[in-house]
């Protein structure tokens, strides 16, 4: 039996998000909080999970805020290494990066792109302006190696970190989302980078995952390479849902089928962001100071929205009339439940239990900052940037299909 014969196929989960945003929304966790998310354990518990929230503050980091000297040279001096460059979120970031005048290097796998479908030649048309580096960031060495022999290249000023685990798999978490993202820190260090920007996610606040535990143990090993030398600063860039992964049932609405949605359709909400706009955002972490060694949440333009306002907007922007399937979450619980039974005797079904849970998630899990005060996922609190809007994207795939924005081995259903 299948997950996804017990769910409807075209549903589709959100991804585990004026220009500028104000200081005064960043955040930062405290020592103590940092210490508890030191001891992260690479093993699942069966115990009920700690949640880590993290608390709004006017003021700047505790920490001493150095002024990094790269800030000082103008954007065509200052180079920045990008991992991730290949993905959803990486390659926009690089075309920005570009855009602003960075000298840009791209890491980039010999084949990239969703299941390796792009030659070497695919990526470097795609990242045109950037000095592509094909190497293997999963490999220390290797891409030290491979950094260390690019010609002109003698020092880094920045990096960023666009790396994401490709299907949430609890082995492929642990590899990519922390190991080849501290590989990244290292050979960033060790070509002199003193500022490291971290694509992480906004759901890490409820850490009921894998790829969240091991976002969390890297994201405090960053806060800890910055705390012992007050020369290396960072920003954590939190986002909420992006766009693509709201447009799944774009196509099947079009063709007159009803949207599918769990519960009332009210379990939770968030505010979507472009890539663009994130990507925006990212870059301006690179040479805004008042963005260096704090967590900052980010969500796109207007309102939070729940999957049932979603729905409406897509129907609305269609002209057709609302036609709604409503699938008890509990479905989910049952379906992860037999995976996780079958997992003890079979432990090659533990990434299908993973995926189930990972759906569960976003099922239910508002993708916006938690409120500890409240006990409540707080929209208010999730500071907006940006000017792209989910119903602009909504016509958008609707006039031109969902070419570019495919969801590929994080498709959950």
């Amino acid at each position: 039996m299948s997950f996804s014969s017990l769910l409807p196929r075209s549903l589709t989960l959100p991804s585990p998000s004026p220009r500028s945003l104000p200081p005064s929304h960043s955040l930062h966790p405290s020592k103590s909080k940092l210490n508890n998310l030191k001891s992260l354990s690479l093993s699942r518990s069966n115990s009920k999970p700690s949640y880590f929230p993290i608390h709004c503050s006017t003021s700047s980091s505790s920490q001493t805020q150095p002024s990094t000297s790269f800030r000082t040279k103008p954007p065509h001096e200052v180079t920045v290494l990008v991992t991730g460059a290949t993905g959803y979120i990486g390659r926009v970031v690089v075309r920005e990066l570009v855009r602003r005048g960075h000298r840009v290097i791209a890491v980039a796998r010999e084949r990239s792109g969703i299941r390796g479908r792009e030659s070497r030649d695919d990526t470097l048309r795609r990242l045109s302006g950037a000095t592509v580096c094909f190497s293997d960031v999963t490999d220390p060495d290797t891409l030290s190696r491979d950094l260390a022999s690019l010609e002109g290249i003698s020092h880094i000023d920045a990096t960023v970190c666009c790396l994401a685990s490709r299907n949430g798999g609890i082995k492929d978490s642990w590899k990519v989302d922390y190991e080849a993202t501290k590989n990244t820190l290292t050979a960033a260090r060790q070509n002199g980078a003193n500022h490291f920007v971290l694509l992480s996610a906004i759901c890490v606040q409820k850490p009921l995952l894998e790829f969240q535990r091991a976002k969390l143990k890297f994201e405090a090993e960053l806060q800890a390479t910055s705390e012992a030398d007050p020369s290396f600063t960072y920003s954590i860039v939190r986002p909420t849902a992006f766009f693509k992964s709201l447009g799944g049932q774009v196509e099947i609405v079009k063709d007159g089928k009803p949207y599918v949605m769990f519960g009332d359709g009210k379990l939770c909400a968030c505010k979507p962001i472009s890539e663009e706009d994130l990507a925006s955002f990212i870059a301006d972490c690179v040479m805004d100071e008042d963005k260096s060694c704090k967590i900052l949440p980010i969500g796109g333009p207007g309102k939070a929205l729940t999957p049932l306002e979603q729905g409406q907007l897509l129907f609305q922007i269609l002209g057709k009339e609302p036609k709604f399937l409503k699938v008890p979450i509990e479905i989910m619980d049952f379906v992860i439940g037999i995976f996780e039974f079958l997992a003890k005797i079979f432990p090659g079904l533990e990434d299908a239990a993973e995926f189930g849970r990972i759906g569960r998630y976003y099922a239910a899990e508002s993708m916006l900052v938690w409120d500890p005060v409240t006990g409540e996922y707080s929209a208010d609190k999730t500071p907006s940037y940006g000017k792209d809007t989910l119903e602009d994207f909504f016509a958008k795939v609707i006039r031109e299909g969902m070419a570019g924005q495919e969801l590929g081995e994080q498709t959950i259903f």
